[in-house]
Order: structure tokens, then C-alpha cells, then sequence
């Protein structure tokens, strides 16, 4: 599908640019809240990021709906309804750039979680988040020398720099989130948290749990690993546990499919460290079989067709 109108039409050459640095902690009830400051820039600085924004967004070739699997690769972008992320948190913090929110001292710039181009035109508003590299960690940098280079010689360089990317993360424009690079995104909106409650969730199903003899392997394979969460989560999304003819038809014809997996004498899954990953595979409906060259094949989206 195409990029969002919004985004699409969004005039970045006659916007306003202000840059918004941000700093995230989780909150004991699992919260996120982010504080935002605003900082200056010069003239030449925010031609080039408005020239940085205007490259990425003509980079995106085609946009996906953001699922748990899907990727983001060379071209593609992935778009998801901003209600389903914190991205209002983010938005609402760059509202207001009242004095008192404006940086002052470098420890405010110091370990800056990620920063946010903030372009105005009009009524249109338009966020362009990049996660921070380790330039911004005030402990990371205590390992390095700040140099520069003139007069063919390198020279100590006393103002510490920071790096800003011509990259972008992901945009904000309106009702809709528009991602360039998955991981950076989830990383920001804390989206590894919410699929690990999700995975708690799904492990508290009476429909789940009756699938198996015992959940106690597969919980400690799929632990905190990220992709392992994700395809979970995915399971709880598309739901095919609850569906009897589903699970029958997967007891019945495991096997033709190259599935290694065991059932007990109730019909239950016995999940082993060494079949957990088919497990997965199975429940998420990942193992296709083709009508033409009766291969078996892995996928990562299985994407129903008309």
C-alpha cells in the first residue's frame, strides 16, 4: 500500500524544525514515560535534517500493515494505527517548548534515549524519531577521545560531539506510525515488555494450556528472547489453538509436513527443548506444503490469499 497521505504530502522544505531530546523510564506499574527537552539549532543543522527526512521518505518504496513477524527491509516501511504504541506519549511531550523545557546544560544532552525532528507546517505536524547511538551514553563516552581533524593533523577536540544520523527510526504524522526500522521502533516504544505480558498472557489461556502435557519447556525456550516473543505473541494474534478442526488437522497430518512433534495419549503437544521450535512453527501455521513441487516450506508471514 502507499505511504500515507499525510506523510506523503507533507511539505518538509517550508517546515519549521525543532529538535526535541528525549530520556525514558519504565514505571513500577510497567508504564513508560518519556521526558522530553527541547534544544536549538542553527540554520545549516536544520537544513540538514530536513534534507535527511525528505531522503528517507522518498527511500520507502512500499509500506506493509507492522505485524509481529514482519520485516522492514530495503524499501519497505511498515505502518501501524499510532493508538496501538505509546507514540502519543512522545507527540504530547514536544506539544508545549515553554522556556523551562528548553536544554541548558550538557547533562541535560547526556544519555539521551532518542531524539525526535519535530517539523511544523501550518497546522501539520510531522515527528521523525531516531534512536541515539552511543555518542549520547555519558558512560560510553568516557572510553573514547573526541577528535577532529584540520590542517592535516587530528587535534583534541574540548566540546564533546554528539552524533546525529541522517537516518530515521520511524515517523509520526497524525493517526499513523510509519517504521523504517523495526527494532530501533520497538526498542523505543518498549515493545520487547509488552510482548513479554503478552507471552504471560497467552501461558494463563485455559484453551492454550490444554494443548499440553506440561508448559515448562517451552516457556524456557522462548524466555527473553526477542524473535521468540514476537512469534508468540503472533500465536496468540491469529488464534488457531482455539480452533478444534485446526489442532485435529495438525495431530492427523504433523507428520507429511516435516513436524517434529510428539502427542501424548489425551492429544496433547509434549514439548521438548529439541521441538519447541516446531511447536511454534505449527501453531503460528508456518509450515506450508506446495501443491505444485509437494516441498515443504517455512514462512514468515503467512498471508492468506484471495
Amino acid at each position: 500500500m502507499p505511504l500515507p497521505q499525510g506523510l506523503q504530502d507533507f511539505d518538509i522544505a517550508n517546515a519549521t524544525v525543532q529538535v526535541w531530546l528525549y530520556r525514558k523510564s519504565v514505571q513500577p506499574e510497567g508504564g513508560i514515560r518519556f521526558a522530553g527537552r527541547w534544544i536549538d539549532t542553527d540554520a545549516e543543522l536544520d537544513q540538514a535534517l530536513r534534507q535527511a527526512v525528505v531522503d528517507k521518505r522518498d527511500s520507502i518504496l512500499e509500506v506493509n500493515t507492522y505485524s509481529l513477524l514482519a520485516a522492514t527491509n530495503d524499501g519497505i516501511a511498515l505502518q501501524i494505527d499510532a493508538l496501538e504504541t505509546h507514540a502519543g506519549a512522545i507527540t504530547a511531550e514536544a506539544a508545549n517548548p515553554v522556556p523551562g523545557r528548553k536544554v541548558t546544560k550538557l547533562k541535560e544532552v547526556q544519555n539521551t534515549k532518542f531524539y525526535v525532528v519535530k517539523l511544523v507546517n501550518g497546522d501539520q505536524v510531522l515527528h521523525a524519531v531516531r534512536k541515539t547511538d552511543d555518542s549520547w551514553q555519558s558512560r560510553k563516552a568516557r572510553n573514547y577521545l573526541s577528535v577532529f581533524f584540520v590542517d592535516d593533523q587530528l587535534g583534541l577536540n574540548q566540546n564533546p560531539g554528539f552524533n546525529i544520523s541522517r537516518d530515521i527510526d520511524f515517523f509520526i504524522i497524525g493517526d499513523d506510525v510509519v517504521i523504517t526500522n523495526k527494532p530501533a521502533f520497538e526498542s523505543v516504544l518498549n515493545y520487547k515488555e509488552a510482548h513479554a505480558h503478552d507471552f504471560q498472557m497467552l501461558q494463563a489461556e485455559a484453551p492454550f494450556l490444554s494443548l499440553f502435557s506440561t508448559l515448562d519447556p517451552l516457556i524456557s525456550f522462548v524466555g527473553t528472547n526477542k524473535l521468540h516473543l514476537r512469534r508468540s505473541c503472533a500465536i496468540r494474534q491469529k488464534g488457531h489453538y482455539r480452533d478444534a478442526d485446526f489442532m485435529n488437522r495438525l495431530r492427523q497430518r504433523y507428520a507429511e509436513c516435516g513436524l517434529n512433534l510428539t502427542f501424548d495419549q489425551q492429544g496433547r503437544l509434549v514439548p521438548t527443548p529439541e521441538n519447541c521450535a516446531d511447536i511454534i512453527r505449527a501453531l503460528l501455521d508456518h509450515r506450508l506444503s506446495s501443491l505444485f513441487s509437494q516441498n515443504n516450506y517455512d514462512v514468515p508471514d503467512a498471508t492468506v490469499v484471495a
